[in-house]
């Protein structure tokens, strides 16, 4: 797969399955983006298959049938003026309208759906550059499943969220892996967030997948050391059960004091 001419990610495969959350983690660089969006079709690979369902030819697809089986979630997507938050989430009905803006049976029931499971009903007549942040990306997450494809892929999806909202759209993602059966893919920087939500993990270093597997298995401290060049340890939350991973700087002789002496 390549970007701008330059091969980027190299004899990587990867199956996302329904009910499952598989997230792809890895320094900058390391090509988790580009293998998202070229699972998106929006890069064109080299040299590469894509499956849905099994036996779908993904390439083959037009955009608008594409569009059925297979939504995105960008990040930094801009804000839109002028809109409600009804008609934000009504454009992922696009794939079902057809030419000259057919009419989509189904399309009212599938949007309401999308706003109740998003948590964004209450704000279905409000003009969308009025949200916040975090109110924003669920809107957007809610057109995504207006769409009802059975793939969800979010790239970076917790990026300029605050604390909150980060931790409520990823037990979003859980939920709707969990209880609604999509195939989730995601990229995550955080691999504490990574942890806790995946069940499997994709960890790429320079255009390869160097580990996959249950995040127990894939995130380890000699592993992530290597892969991002900087000491990590990794040990397990007493309160919570989960992965738990700390980048050991120059300075972490100084944080120990200071936790020793408060």
């Amino acid at each position: 797969m390549a970007y701008e001419g330059v091969d980027v990610v190299h004899g990587a495969a990867m199956t996302l399955r329904p009910g499952e959350v598989t997230v792809l983690v890895g320094p900058n660089g390391s090509g988790k983006s580009t293998l998202l969006r070229t699972l998106a079709r929006l890069q064109r690979p080299r040299a590469a298959t894509l499956v849905l369902d099994g036996e779908i030819d993904g390439l083959a697809l037009s955009p608008r049938d594409f569009s059925r089986h297979v939504a995105l979630l960008t990040q930094g997507r801009p804000t839109p003026g002028g809109l409600t938050v009804r008609d934000v989430v009504e454009f992922g009905r696009y794939p079902y309208r057809g030419r000259w803006g057919k009419a989509d049976p189904g399309g009212r029931e599938a949007v309401d759906r999308a706003l109740a499971l998003t948590g964004a009903a209450e704000l279905a007549d409000r003009g969308a550059e009025h949200l916040s942040g975090g109110q924003l990306q669920r809107v957007w997450l809610a057109g995504c499943l207006a769409q009802e494809t059975g793939v969800l892929l979010l790239d970076e999806p917790t990026t300029y969220l605050d604390l909150r909202y980060q931790v409520e759209l990823l037990d979003l993602v859980r939920d709707l892996a969990d209880h609604h059966g999509i195939a989730v893919g995601a990229v995550l920087h955080d691999l504490d967030q990574a942890a806790a939500v995946a069940d499997r993990i994709l960890l790429l270093d320079t255009g390869r997948i160097v580990a996959s597997g249950a995040p127990e298995d894939v995130l380890t401290g000699e592993r992530l050391t290597t892969t991002y060049g900087i000491r990590i340890e990794v040990d397990t939350d007493p309160l919570t059960g989960r992965l738990r991973t700390r980048a050991i700087g120059r300075h972490h002789e100084r944080t120990e004091r200071l936790r020793t002496t408060s």
